[in-house]
């Protein structure tokens, strides 16, 4: 009698697209381990990564408005999952692999260091090698999570976690989804911050991209997964038509000269990253001659012949944007003292 796990993998067989990359076909983990009786392996590492601190600390990381009053804007979490929800959809529609496509969404930005590229772009500068979130995305599911024994991940969900970038190229077609669902996700969600910070109205944005796409964040999304999803139909390729993907890329060039580079006073958020990225720069200082006050589980990195500035970066951007500033003000902020 079939387990559970096998009657799902025949109809991923059955049911899928010819250009599907089936749960019983992957390449495998680089440790060999039991197979489960409920889930394909796809589905256990969905399952992993959702359990893990890294995820779990994204819901206090900044997406692109650095420590905002107020509760609606977005973090690191909620973009994940809207990517998550985004390239879902698309995967259902193109009858792909769903699972490993939500494992790759899901797991797509754990690398990410407190206060967003500000943060990653400090910790590029201070180290001889790379920093790049997506590589450290790698990192923590093959070396940090679960105190140095990583996750044991699929091949393909670490192919399309350390792909997902613009410049990147996925070997499977749900990796090619994750990587157009982030973009699609943090331009109409950054938009939509922005608008709320009252950086920009809906009517700033280029007239000759909005009229191709549509002029609100729900008619936008739904039109562009409807143009990845007819665009690349029964097509081994994930693409969209010439004039979106060209629309696109003139809304996204758009958004860094207008909110992600624009440092002019109506741009609060961006005024404070200069603060943020001193404060990353001084913990990645201190920790790299205080090496005995990071804790355990990254002294063990170095005790297992990791390199020594590489393993203060995985602390650094392993915290959250309130440790990192809490850290700060304790090692380097007077506190007030009374006699009793």
């Amino acid at each position: 009698m079939l387990t559970i796990r096998e009657q799902l993998e025949e109809i991923e067989k059955n049911t899928l697209s010819k250009f599907a990359c089936l749960s019983s076909n992957s390449l495998g983990r680089d440790k060999k381990e039991k197979e489960c009786e409920l889930r394909t392996v796809f589905q256990r590492d969905r399952d992993r990564i959702i359990h893990c601190k890294a995820f779990r600390r994204l819901k206090h990381k900044t997406q692109v408005f650095l420590i905002p009053e107020g509760d609606h804007y977005r973090t690191r979490l909620t973009h994940t999952l809207e990517v998550s929800q985004i390239a879902r959809t698309i995967a259902k529609s193109l009858r792909l692999n769903e699972d490993l496509t939500e494992a790759i969404a899901l797991g797509h930005d754990l690398g990410h260091t407190p206060f967003g590229h500000a943060g990653e772009a400090v910790l590029n500068r201070l180290l001889p090698q790379k920093f790049e979130h997506c590589d450290q995305s790698v990192r923590i599911v093959e070396k940090i999570e679960r105190h140095g024994q990583g996750l044991n991940l699929t091949k393909e969900v670490r192919n399309g976690i350390q792909n997902h970038r613009t410049s990147g190229n996925p070997n499977t077609l749900e990796g090619k989804i994750v990587r157009l669902s982030d973009k699609i996700a943090y331009i109409n969600h950054d938009i939509d911050d922005a608008i709320t910070a009252k950086i920009l109205k809906e009517s700033d944005l280029p007239k000759d991209v909005t009229e191709i796409i549509g002029n609100t964040v729900k008619s936008r999304i739904d039109f562009l997964v409807k143009d990845i999803v007819y665009s690349s139909y029964d097509k081994n390729n994930i693409v969209m038509s010439k004039s979106v993907e060209k629309a696109i890329t003139k809304l996204r060039s758009w958004l860094f000269e207008n909110v992600y580079n624009n440092n002019n006073k109506k741009n609060i958020a961006k005024a404070e990253e200069k603060k943020a990225q001193n404060i990353v720069e001084v913990l990645f200082y201190h920790y790299k001659n205080n090496i005995d006050e990071m804790p355990e589980e990254y002294i063990k990195l170095l005790d297992d012949g990791e390199d020594k500035l590489q393993v203060v970066a995985d602390y650094i951007s392993g915290m959250t944007d309130d440790y990192a500033i809490n850290k700060f003000k304790e090692l380097y902020i007077p506190v007030g003292w009374k006699i009793k």
